[in-house]
């Protein structure tokens, strides 16, 4: 399956939010397209933040980013589903 395009895209998710705030979505279809929608940019973001990391010689500096990304991916993911998580410690 190919991706949608940004004009697909958000064409989908202007209607998936119609649908959640007229609570029209029995299959939770919307719901789940927004919640994935929402978590894909913080999973974006550790994708591009271990690819620096591997490709500027695996620094400490860059592995302390890319730790934290993967705790802001998790936060999200907590905050969505409601559950609290166990931390790193880096904060």
């Amino acid at each position: 399956m190919s991706k949608p395009t940004d004009e697909q895209l958000d064409s989908a998710l202007k209607m998936a939010a119609q649908m959640r705030d007229k609570n029209i979505d029995p299959f939770f279809i919307a719901k789940s397209l927004l919640s994935h929608n929402y978590r894909i940019k913080y999973l974006e973001e550790i994708m591009h933040a271990a690819d620096r990391y591997i490709n500027r010689g695996m620094s400490e500096t860059e592995k302390t980013h890319l730790i934290r990304t993967i705790e802001k991916a998790k936060d999200a993911e907590s905050f969505t589903s409601g559950q609290e998580r166990d931390s790193f410690g880096l904060e």
